[in-house]
């Protein structure tokens, strides 16, 4: 089964963009009528011109026609003057128009969130009704439709996973501690240790003799990292991508998912849940810090070249998350693509550009229970593919390299703008281009010996 229905969001060619097209319009329009008001006010100098003044004495008919003319012209009801304030009228409306859908927006988001939070402080202060009402329902259509395979059900109803993740702060708030998903994930943060990382470099620096050309080639790069092998332990890597005189173009880090779900209090790895709960309530987090690292030993920092994260699941949400972090301590970042990642509630710089790609029917793209930012520098693709399974479905060979081929071809405007503003990592000459390979650990957790 292959993926379908390709659909892209956000962008260039989004409607955040429209709206700063329509704030553009309004300040281009103020301009206008700036000048044409300055026009206006140059075109008063003439009515009392000396030359014009004197010549009242050799023809006083024809310098009264003028000056009635130029009065019209000036003052008159489709003069300069008022046209000046009809053109500044315009440009303050469209402003208005913007802050307008914005707003409407804004709101239409925070009231979904507020009907879920409602929602689930309903279910845990009537437990017996909802479990008689809409989950003997859900319950119901597993049995007779789905013969009983809750993970099948749930793979064709993703949607669920939003409405479940967004009651839960309603339903903890019944039990007397008010919250909202915000605190909620703080408060799961909490529980889980952090810790310092310690980076190791597996095997030398060698030679990149494929470097990528394309998101396909992107994302086969990560999912070669996802992984790796026995004998290799690496789980992130950097490409230094050069060009035919060995100059540095770009940076590339390859992220990985989840490996390890240690209970609250637990921790197992630097690619464990609690990275994700950290991330996901915007902390820094061990793999964070090893990526950082990982850049600073491959160059980055001295040469100032674009940098570029690429993850997959949990390492989406870290690259996103860490892209503000990188920023302010000398990296030079300025491209995202995530695949399967639930980061519609991580705030990115606005001169970062973001690829997401989501597969509908994978549900972690879901666990944030938010849709992805529509901004001009927030691009999300989402496409059909379902194995009915959630490991097949959030897998990244043969479900999200395919979609990312299949972007390689898009004539999205969107999709079109990301792709050439990626030129700096997919331009590498073989023969020039490198990759150092790292393990990034907990210090006294995971540590190679």
């Amino acid at each position: 089964m292959s993926i379908s229905n390709v659909r892209v969001e956000g962008g260039a060619g989004g409607v955040e963009a429209h709206y700063d097209d329509l704030a553009a319009m309004g300040d281009l329009t103020g301009d206008v009528a700036g000048d044409t008001l300055k026009t206006a006010a140059a075109g008063h100098k003439f009515l009392v011109e000396p030359d014009v003044l004197a010549s009242s004495l050799l023809n006083p008919g024809g310098v009264v026609k003028f000056e009635a003319a130029m009065a019209v012209a000036l003052d008159g009801p489709n003069g300069l003057t008022a046209t000046s304030a009809g053109i500044g009228l315009r440009g303050e409306a469209l402003k208005a128009t913007r802050i307008a859908y914005e707003m409407a927006d804004e709101l239409a988001a925070k009231g979904l969130d507020a009907g879920r939070w409602f929602a689930g402080l309903a279910v845990a202060t009537n437990p017996l009704g909802a479990v008689l009402g809409g989950g003997g329902a859900i319950a119901t259509d597993v049995y007779l439709n789905y013969d009983g395979d809750w993970e099948k059900w749930l793979v064709d109803h993703p949607g669920m996973v939003d409405t479940l993740i967004g009651m839960s702060p309603g339903m903890i708030s019944a039990l007397g501690i008010p919250v909202d998903l915000a605190t909620t994930l703080d408060l799961l943060a909490a529980t889980y240790p952090d810790g310092e990382a310690v980076v190791t470099d597996i095997d030398p620096l060698s030679r990149d003799s494929d470097p990528p050309r394309g998101l396909e080639d992107l994302l086969d790069g990560l999912n070669t990292r996802n992984d790796p092998g026995e004998d290799d332990p690496s789980n992130i890597d950097v490409r230094i991508i050069k060009d035919a005189d060995g100059n540095v173009t770009g940076y590339v880090v390859d992220v990985p998912g989840t490996k390890d779900w240690p209970l609250p209090g637990q921790v197992a790895s630097a690619n464990d849940l609690g990275v994700n709960v950290d991330a996901m309530a915007g902390n820094n987090t061990v793999l964070q810090e090893g990526i950082q690292e990982a850049l600073r030993r491959a160059g980055a920092h001295d040469t100032g070249a674009p940098v570029m994260l690429v993850g997959h699941s949990q390492g989406g949400i870290v690259a996103a998350q860490s892209t503000t972090d990188l920023r302010a301590n000398g990296y030079n970042v300025t491209h995202v693509v995530t695949a399967g990642s639930p980061v519609g509630r991580i705030e990115v710089p606005g001169d970062v550009q973001v690829l997401s790609i989501e597969n509908r029917n994978d549900i972690v793209p879901h666990l944030d229970a938010s849709d992805n930012p529509d901004g001009p520098n927030r691009t999300t693709a989402t496409f059909d593919h379902n194995t009915g399974t959630s490991s097949g479905n959030h897998a990244i060979g043969g479900n999200y390299t395919d979609a990312a081929g299949a972007l390689d071809k898009s004539t999205d405007p969107s999709v079109r703008r990301y792709r050439e503003s990626m030129s700096a990592f997919t331009g590498g000459d073989p023969d020039q281009s490198q990759m150092q390979k790292y393990h990034v650990a907990r210090k006294g957790v995971n540590e190679l010996p």
